[in-house]
């Protein structure tokens, strides 16, 4: 995701709770909560959302009776002094054995504005369907950091 914003600026923006509170409130389909806790220049956000079964991919629906908890973990560590940061991502969802795991990267872009990457590995932990799982999953987590990065640009661009 590319910002037009120094990356001070969008690590403010993502460990700002209002902002949180925006983008999970938005990309979520049922009952959700998010915490950001700062650690001195690192910041921990925990977000929780219900995903109700009527919206729960078909390639998961066989394996849940009711809503999916979907628990996302991002460790933010200290700026280096180029203003970069790396942190991690963890994404598990209860009840069912699919988990998220990478690395985030903010890094000054050549244009002053910004790039967060998420890169990571999704991973469907069920004999014979895990690899089919996985890949049912993937257009949901491409949508979420694609709603993020739109959602980032809008707040970025209310504010200056």
């Amino acid at each position: 995701m590319h910002y037009r914003a120094d990356p001070a600026s969008v690590f403010a923006m993502l460990t700002d709770q209002a902002f949180q509170e925006r983008k999970v409130g938005t990309i979520s389909k049922g009952a959700w909560d998010v915490r950001v806790q700062q650690e001195g220049e690192s910041a921990v956000i925990v977000s929780h959302r219900t995903l109700p079964p009527e919206v729960v991919p078909d390639a998961f629906r066989a394996m849940i009776s009711t809503s999916i908890t979907i628990t996302q973990t991002e460790k933010w560590g200290p700026a280096a002094p180029d203003g970069s940061r790396n942190g991690s991502i963890d994404v598990e969802l209860s009840g069912v054995p699919v988990r998220l795991t990478g690395t985030l990267t903010l890094a000054p872009a050549p244009d002053g504005g910004c790039v967060e990457q998420v890169v990571g590995e999704l991973k469907a932990k069920i004999p014979l369907f895990g690899s089919k799982v996985e890949k049912a999953a993937e257009p949901a987590v491409r949508a979420a950091i694609d709603a993020e990065g739109r959602i980032g640009a809008q707040w970025l661009a209310e504010r200056s």
